[in-house]
């Protein structure tokens, strides 16, 4: 480490482990910050300094909050019915008028709150055996805790590199077959948009491992929080619930579905208010039963059941505040297209670096081929080789990335970083800037 104290290198670190839009200089969405502030605090429901339609957008949210206030409790355990009924027309739009049903669906302080709860059901074991869970390599960075958390047995599906890190039903026969010597497979987990490779799937993948899931009896755990974040040229998101719903009835009333969406990732970025869903399709009826009781004891909180409430309906052409909402979500798109992109072409120039595309989501996963006398002073110090390659970046460049091995990654001969691209286009160059001058450095150096 250079001479400057431990204060200076805290306030030039760029933190691009974790995706968080705003710390990373993208800032929030106008209108849903002028809604929140009106909700907040109502005397600026009579100010013309705020559009009009987000005055109305806050007034509308209040006369469903008792004492029209959003300092009260929740009106239900999972989400305000107002709130749900919204969240439910969102899904009927995007999967082209099929329907959503509100009592289906699920509001919580974000994502990981929701599978957390849903994993606790898998919880319990048969004949002795604990329960198993398919899960990517690489996964989440926080999949792996939630699992030990919840007693779980993690069954790893490797996810083909080569292919842009796609999902390869054999390898999914491969997992759940040599698990069951050991545990009791009862779920898969899939991303889509793929965390922490950008990998999106489309309709041949998606049906495909519907068709595994049927015939291995696996209920369906999709994560597709990045759903609104797409940039690969001719690619779309389709969601699990539209593709199954198409696949005809042997599969699309049996196949039991958990899908998950949030506030904190995608165009919006509002990690700090932590807010998410989850609808349930297919699922037991006492499945349904036992997360309505988890769930009766909470009171989730109001002013993220607002935001989410933007975000699956956000201004509609011809209100006032249509065209800044749109220009603003669109350069974020730009943003991020661009920062995807941008990191592609630069990791793949460095030594001992290869790099697939994201097509979607907000990380890029490159692989490090190590200097041998790097990996052993590693070994000499005890730590993985991508913590050591992490450490010394954030030490010595001021840039902090996600080690690889948070995510599942145990490769013997290459390592990984997991690279968040969601940055402002400066803040993004910055840190590429000086993660390349740390990397020729270290291969000069060993």
């Amino acid at each position: 480490m250079d001479a400057r104290t431990t204060q200076e290198i805290v306030q030039t670190v760029i933190d691009l482990s974790s995706g968080d839009l705003h710390r990373a200089g993208i800032g929030p969405v106008s209108f849903v910050r002028q809604v929140l502030a009106a909700c907040l605090y109502t005397n600026l429901l009579r100010d013309d300094n705020i559009p009009l339609d987000a005055r109305q957008r806050a007034q509308q949210f209040l006369d469903i909050c008792p004492g029209g206030s959003v300092g009260v409790y929740s009106s239900s355990a999972v989400g305000m019915p107002y709130v749900l009924q919204r969240i439910a027309e969102f899904i009927s739009r995007r999967d082209g008028g099929v329907t959503a049903d509100p009592h289906k669906i699920i509001f919580n302080s974000g994502t990981q709150e929701n599978l957390k709860l849903v994993l606790s059901l898998l919880s319990s074991g048969r004949d002795d055996l604990q329960t198993g869970v398919l899960t990517p390599v690489p996964s989440p960075h926080t999949l792996p805790r939630l699992l030990q958390y919840n007693r779980l047995s993690s069954v790893p599906y490797r996810l083909q590199q080569e292919q842009g890190w796609a999902v390869d039903v054999e390898e999914l026969h491969r997992a759940v077959t040599d698990a069951r010597a050991h545990c009791d497979p009862r779920a898969l987990f899939i991303c889509n948009p793929g965390i922490p490779t950008g990998h999106v799937q489309d309709r041949k993948s998606i049906e495909s491992v519907i068709r595994f899931a049927a015939a291995e009896g696996l209920f369906l755990l999709v994560n597709e929080v990045y759903q609104d974040c797409v940039y690969g040229p001719g690619v779309e998101f389709l969601s699990y619930k539209k593709v199954l719903l198409e696949m005809g009835q042997e599969y699309s009333e049996h196949v039991e579905l958990i899908s998950f969406n949030s506030l904190s990732n995608g165009s919006l970025g509002e990690c700090g208010l932590r807010g998410g869903y989850m609808e349930l399709l297919n699922t037991d009826k006492v499945v349904a039963e036992r997360l309505m009781v988890l769930m009766g004891y909470r009171s989730p909180a109001i002013l993220p059941q607002s935001a989410l409430e933007i975000m699956v309906n956000p201004p509609t052409p011809g209100e006032a505040s249509y065209p800044t909402y749109t220009q603003e979500i669109s350069l974020i798109h730009s943003n991020l297209s661009h920062n995807a992109q941008r990191g592609y072409e630069v990791m793949n120039t460095l030594k001992g670096v290869s790099c697939q595309p994201a097509m979607g989501g907000i990380f890029l996963f490159p692989r490090l081929d190590l200097p041998a006398r790097f990996l052993e002073e590693a070994k000499t110090l005890g730590l993985q080789p991508d913590v050591l390659y992490s450490q010394m970046l954030v030490d010595k460049a001021g840039v902090c990335v996600g080690a690889g091995s948070e995510n599942g990654s145990e490769e013997e001969t290459c390592y990984y970083i997991r690279l968040s691209f969601a940055a402002s286009s400066d803040t993004f160059q910055d840190a590429l800037s000086r993660l390349c001058s740390f990397h020729h450095q270290l291969h000069e150096t060993y």
